[in-house]
Order: C-alpha cells, then sequence, then structure tokens
C-alpha cells in the first residue's frame, strides 16, 4: 500500500489538501476536525467560449519585422511585433473553478484524534475522526467509469448528523432542489456557433438510517449511521443539455442503501483505476519505521546523505496518480494544475502553455504503462488543427498549421499576451507534433499514426513556406529562445533572433519525424517528401560557444540571467534525444557545461526547471547529479501535499521528477536500450516493474548493490528486437509478441 497521510486538517491551506480525479471532475480536499470541504473542478470550465484573435496587421508587418532582425535593429524589431503580431484581443480563455462541496458534523462532540490519508494503490481518500464515544470513517473517490465523485461516512458508535452544501458561486445563475438531489446551473459565455456555453451540477444524498432531506442547497442528515453524497458535473463543450446529463448520471447510481450505492461505485473505480496504477511498480528497500510518520514531517525531515527512500517512491507513485486522476481518454489534458485550481483568476490562466510545461505534463505517460492518458493531448492537437491553419494562413500567408506559445480549450492558437520572450514563438504546434511520433515509437499503433499523421505533415508544411533560404541555410524568423532574454555588445537587451537553437532543434525533430512517419505509412518519395528532405538538410547545426556551451541563439550573446529556469538550448539532449554521450561526446560535454552554467547561477529555483535539470543530467548518463536534484526538488519544491512548487502550484514538475525516475532506470531509442544508464549510488538495490521502452516492450528490471541482478523483457506489441547494454555488457534480445524472457547478469 502507498500513502500518503497526515495527522492534521489541512483547515483552510489548499496546499495542504488532497487531491482526488477521473479525467474531467476533480476535488482538492480540505478541512478540519468538523467538516470536510472539496473544492470542485470540471476540467472544460473556463471562463468563456471560443475567440477569434488574430492580428490582421501582422501579414504587412512581417518582412520588415524580419528585416530589423537581420539588421540587428532588435528593438525596433520588437516593437513593430508587439504592435502588428500581439493577438487581439491578446490572451486566450483561462480555466476556472466549479465550486465546493461542504460536509460539516453537528453535535458529534470533541476529537481525540484525526487522520487523513491518501490511498495511491487504490485511489481513493479517507478521514476518520476518532470521538469519545464513536468514530467517523470518511472515505472519497472520483469514478471515471460512472463520471461521479462520491462522498461516504460512516459511524461506528452512535449515529451522527451533518450538512452537506453544495455551492457553485459566482458562476451559478440558477439552483433547485429535486427530491434528495440538488442542482446549480449557470452559463460561462457562448459557443463559436451562438449557442450558450453553459454548465451544470448535481448531488444526491442517500442515508442509512435516521433522516435524509434536502433544503435549497444543502442536503442534511440527521441521525445516521452512514451517508453517501454523490456528485457529477458537465457543461455543453461536450453535451448539449448538461443538466439531463447531470440527471442521468445521478439515476444510473442511485439506489435506497447509502452503503450499496457507494460500494458499487468503489467497486467500478477500483477496477479502472488499478487497471493503469498496477502497470509499473517501484521498489527501493529503506527504512520502514518511516511509515509511521506523517507525509509532510518526513518531507521537512529529508536528507539526502541519509534519504527517505520510502518517501521517493511515494512521490514517483504520487506522480502516477496525479497523471490518472487528470487525464483520461475524453477528458482534456493536464494543464498547469491538472485539473486542480480554486481561482477565478489562476496563475497563468491555468491554460495550457506549450513551449515545455504540456509537453512536460506527458513525458511520463508512455515511459510508465500509461499511454491511454495521452488520448486527451492528441484529442486537443487535432482540435488546434483548425485554428491553426487559419493563424498560419492570416498571420503569415503560410500553408500548414502553426501555434504559439499557449493554448486553451477550444485550441486557440493566435499569440497570447505581449510579451516578447514568450509570445511571438511559432514552435508550439510543431514541438507537440514530436510526441506523435513517440507514442507510436511505444505502441506500435499504426492505427494511431495513420490518424494523426496529417497533424505532422501539416505542421511541417507550415515550415516550409515559413522560413527562408539564405546562402544555402534555413533562416527561421522571427525566433525566441522560450522566456530568455540575451545582452547585445552594446549592452542593449533582447529576445527576437533568427534560429534559435531550440527553434532549430524542435524543426529537426518534426521533419525527421514527418519523413519516418510518410515511409512507416508508404507515403514516401513524392514532391512533399522532397521538400522535407531539402528543408532539413539546409538546417544549422548546434554550435558550441566560448564557455564550452550549447549556444543558445545565432550568436554567442551573454545571458541576461544566466540561471533562467528555461534549459531550451538543450532540447536536443532531452527529451529529443539526438545528443547522446557516446554519439557526441563533444555535444554531450558542451551540454554538461551548461548545465553547470545554468546550476552555478541558480538555475532550477522552480519546480518544473528541477524537473528538467534531473532529466538532463539522466540523459548524460550521471546518476549523482539525478539524485542530487531529486533531493533539491523534493526539499525546495514541493508543497506538503507533494504537489510540486513553481512557485505556486504547478503540476509539470510532479510530472517531469517522475520521468526522471524513469530515464535513470532505463533509456531507449530504435534499436538499442540502455539499463540503469543513470543509477545513483543512494539506490544501491531496487526494482522497477512494468517500465516501457520504445519498440513495444515492458521491462522488469532488479539490481543489488548497484549492479544489474536481472531483467525480463516482455513483448506487447508485436515482434522485439534489440541490443540491450547494461553496464559494460551486451544482450541482444528477439522475442515474438507477447513472449517474455529473463536474463541474468551473471
Amino acid at each position: 500500500m502507498s500513502l500518503i497521510w497526515y495527522d492534521k486538517p489541512a483547515g483552510r491551506d489548499w496546499n495542504r489538501g488532497l487531491p482526488i480525479g477521473n479525467g474531467t471532475l476533480g476535488a482538492m480536499i480540505t478541512g478540519d476536525e468538523q467538516e470536510t470541504v472539496l473544492q470542485l473542478n470540471e476540467d472544460s470550465l473556463w471562463n468563456g467560449g471560443p475567440k477569434q484573435r488574430i492580428n490582421n496587421k501582422a501579414p504587412e508587418a512581417l518582412p520588415e519585422v524580419r528585416k530589423l532582425i537581420r539588421d540587428g535593429k532588435i528593438p525596433q524589431a520588437e516593437r513593430l511585433m508587439v504592435d502588428s503580431l500581439s493577438g487581439i484581443p491578446e490572451s486566450c480563455r483561462a480555466y476556472s473553478l466549479l465550486g465546493s462541496l461542504r460536509i460539516r458534523y453537528e453535535g458529534c462532540g470533541e476529537v481525540v484524534s484525526y487522520r487523513r490519508e491518501l490511498d495511491l494503490s487504490q485511489g481513493v481518500y479517507r478521514c476518520i475522526r476518532t470521538m469519545k464515544d464513536s468514530v467517523i470513517t470518511e472515505t472519497i473517490l472520483a469514478d471515471y467509469v460512472t463520471g461521479t465523485i462520491a462522498f461516504f461516512a460512516s459511524s461506528q458508535g452512535r449515529a451522527f448528523s451533518a450538512s452537506a452544501d453544495l455551492n457553485c458561486l459566482p458562476h451559478a445563475e440558477r439552483g433547485y432542489a429535486e427530491g434528495n438531489r440538488v442542482f446549480s446551473l449557470g452559463t460561462m459565455g457562448s459557443l463559436a456557433d451562438g449557442k450558450p456555453y453553459t454548465f451544470a451540477c448535481g448531488a444526491e444524498g442517500i442515508a442509512d438510517g435516521g433522516k435524509c432531506r434536502v433544503a435549497g442547497r444543502y442536503v442534511r442528515a440527521a441521525g445516521v449511521s452512514a451517508l453517501t453524497i454523490v456528485l457529477t458535473a458537465c457543461t455543453t463543450y461536450r453535451f448539449n443539455d448538461p443538466e439531463a446529463e447531470v440527471k442521468r448520471r445521478l439515476a444510473c447510481v442511485s439506489g435506497d442503501s447509502s452503503k450499496t450505492v457507494f460500494d458499487d461505485i468503489a467497486k467500478a473505480h477500483a477496477k479502472d483505476y488499478r487497471a493503469l496504477f498496477d502497470k509499473t511498480k517501484l521498489t527501493l528497500p529503506g527504512d520502514t519505521s518511516l511509515e509511521a510518520m506523517p507525509t509532510d514531517l518526513r518531507l521537512s525531515l529529508f536528507r539526502p546523505e541519509d534519504p527517505d527512500l520510502g518517501l521517493i517512491c511515494t512521490y514517483f507513485d504520487f506522480g502516477r496518480y496525479l497523471l490518472i486522476s487528470s487525464s483520461r481518454k475524453g477528458s482534456l489534458p493536464a494543464n498547469l494544475q491538472g485539473i486542480w485550481n480554486p481561482h477565478l483568476d489562476p496563475p497563468w490562466g491555468s491554460k495550457y502553455t506549450i513551449n515545455i510545461n504540456l509537453q512536460m505534463n506527458y513525458w511520463p505517460a508512455e515511459r510508465l504503462g500509461l499511454a491511454e492518458c495521452c488520448e486527451p493531448l492528441f484529442a486537443l492537437m487535432e482540435r488546434m488543427a483548425e485554428s491553426g491553419a487559419k493563424t498560419a494562413r492570416s498571420m503569415y500567408g503560410c500553408r500548414g498549421i502553426v501555434a504559439h506559445h499557449n493554448t486553451d480549450l477550444w485550441g486557440d492558437t493566435a499569440p497570447q499576451d505581449e510579451w516578447i520572450p514568450g509570445t511571438y514563438w511559432v514552435m508550439g504546434m510543431a514541438w507537440l507534433c514530436t510526441h506523435i511520433h513517440n507514442y507510436y515509437r511505444y505502441t506500435n499503433d499504426r492505427g494511431f499514426l495513420k490518424r494523426y499523421y496529417p497533424l505532422v505533415k501539416e505542421s511541417a508544411r507550415f515550415f516550409l513556406d515559413f522560413c527562408d533560404i539564405e546562402g544555402g541555410k534555413v533562416i527561421l524568423s522571427p525566433s525566441v529562445s522560450p522566456e530568455n532574454t540575451y545582452i547585445l555588445p552594446d549592452g542593449t537587451s533582447g529576445c527576437a533572433c533568427f534560429n534559435s537553437t531550440m527553434d532549430i532543434s524542435i524543426l529537426r525533430d518534426l521533419l525527421t519525424d514527418c519523413l519516418a512517419i510518410g515511409e512507416e505509412l508508404g507515403e514516401g518519395d513524392n514532391a512533399f517528401t522532397k521538400e522535407v528532405e531539402r528543408l532539413l538538410s539546409l538546417l544549422p547545426p548546434l554550435r558550441i560557444g566560448r564557455y564550452g556551451q550549447i549556444m543558445e541563439w545565432p550568436e554567442d550573446y551573454d545571458e541576461a540571467e544566466p540561471g533562467h529556469r528555461h534549459i531550451s538550448h538543450l532540447y536536443a539532449l532531452f527529451p529529443s534525444g539526438s545528443i547522446t554521450p557516446d554519439k557526441t561526446p563533444e555535444l554531450s560535454q558542451a551540454a554538461r557545461v551548461t548545465l553547470d552554467r545554468r546550476l552555478s547561477h541558480g538555475g532550477g529555483h522552480t519546480g518544473w526547471s528541477r524537473a528538467w535539470i534531473m532529466n538532463l543530467f539522466a540523459a548524460l548518463g550521471d546518476g549523482e547529479e539525478c539524485f542530487k536534484n531529486l533531493a533539491a526538488l523534493l526539499t525546495k519544491s514541493t508543497l506538503p501535499n507533494l504537489l510540486d512548487n513553481h512557485p505556486p502550484f504547478q503540476i509539470d514538475g510532479n510530472f517531469g521528477g517522475i520521468t526522471a525516475y524513469a530515464e535513470m532506470l532505463l533509456q531507449s531509442d530504435d534499436d538499442r536500450v540502455l539499463l540503469l544508464p543513470a543509477l545513483p549510488s543512494k539506490w544501491p538495490e531496487g526494482c522497477i516493474e512494468g517500465i516501457r521502452a520504445k519498440g513495444g516492450a515492458s521491462y522488469t528490471i532488479r539490481w543489488e548493490k548497484g549492479h544489474l541482478k536481472e531483467f525480463t523483457i516482455t513483448a506487447e506489441h508485436g515482434a522485439y528486437n534489440t541490443v540491450v547494454h547494461a553496464q559494460g555488457k551486451r544482450y541482444p534480445v528477439s522475442l515474438d509478441d507477447g513472449e517474455s524472457h529473463t536474463f541474468s547478469a551473471e
């Protein structure tokens, strides 16, 4: 059993709450000794309908912007970019909150002991309140199968009374009671066709013993032995009549017995959740006596010199739990906060930031057996395609599709904000498209590849038109290195450039993927392919600067922030994998210099940045630096409830962190697998079960005293052929579909 637990209430501190979710519905659970509060979210509840934001001045300004950049007149170019390339209005939609469900116990007496926990192995929250003459146990879960959140409280000892308040302010416009159910309805704006964009939320109370009635927005139970409250919500984003859908869901799980209703939902949830969670397991033998210590105390006492390996495993399980809870088939992708947001105006709109953050959310999925959780990401990309084609054509006069550094549930692709370091970056869709070939490399799903190849193709087509060719070299302009600033020789600061290292690296991967997919699907060797091959052949190489570092811009500029949180110019090292220590040793050394310089100037000060640094060191095969940065992630950038702290809370650090675990233990490409490539000395023995490799195989790896003991490979998606490299030895592998084989390191 993997638990996060506490012996004190969260109170009103959201950062001490515990999250539950089923992809579309989420709740952060807080409260005190007398009440439990579920702060509610529904993933499609945003602060308005789709916008049309393309700046019609962009096409006439673009040639002048490019000329100014080439002439080194950066301030003038950037002023023109703000005036003529910014979206109108400047921002896409922001994620919002649904409301709260507050359950308050009445007349239960003094609580003499209190415990709350999140059971990661079952996907269930529990709270145990002990009074002098009774014990009230709560169990709360979010079930994907029924599309509900279910609350169950039962008493050992005397009966109890409670009231549950469903409050969807400030969005609610109408509410009513019907039988033992309460409903709240509201409008968020208009859809593209002019129809209202509405939501509905409903809750039903069912009690055993005593009485249960509904009054206003309250469910009130008196003298009961058990109480179940089932809640659900949806919007017109998915359903023409959200109110009818809410009633349908509640009717499907209704019944006369509180315990029976909850048990039925819990059984469906357990089967569904464990089918995903049990795919992977990490074991690092440690001091089991620490399990008797509350999680926040364990976190505060974590010391890298004598690490709490059990807490490290719990963090790994928690990250997988969060992905399962915030990204399921039919839901929206996990946003900057997963699905857990308490604000009307959340930090950065809690949107999809696509200059790393959304991509990082999905780094662990295929590696850790959660490929199914990627479906919302690809569905969002499909929705972005129509908008991306309009943006490409109207802003840049290009074919294909483009997106900038932010999007929302509607697939907005116009520039976001008026912020030079990030806004005018054209690589968002291109980077997302690299996830398509990556998914295929893990799953061998040709049907998936055929469905999504058009996105890759149209993204590549945009750059065929967007890029200029000068002197036999590609010029991609305007370009930025996401969110970073350079200093010109005269002391002027700038962001706009041509051919930033990250942009060229992403474009190289996009074009390479496009050719590989076309060949796989038998669509190569045509005029389009030849255009892609030509553009790919003219891309400039990575360059090494005066400090021995990977250059971030086309000139070896100084950085305004040498410890900047983005390490964009190391994209080729990770996640791309086109830099490797054995195949590109000079570039690998330069990448190491780059990392050392970042860290020496205070880099890694945000949670997600620290997680990226972990993955970069893993790619370099440096397990000791991986562990050092894992310790920093836990001690400096992790909240008491184990959520990542940007600050404020931002979920990508959790997902990037557990990706680094996987990269420390297994790395793969199309023709080889590396086992334990970055194993830290603080993990002397352990086992990872169910970690995935490209090519369609699952691995179980065991090690002792810092050395590989044995590994088992199972071919999951067709025949599997590779060469495994492990601590100086090579193991040729050839397995039929479904076949397993165990190799001994001895």
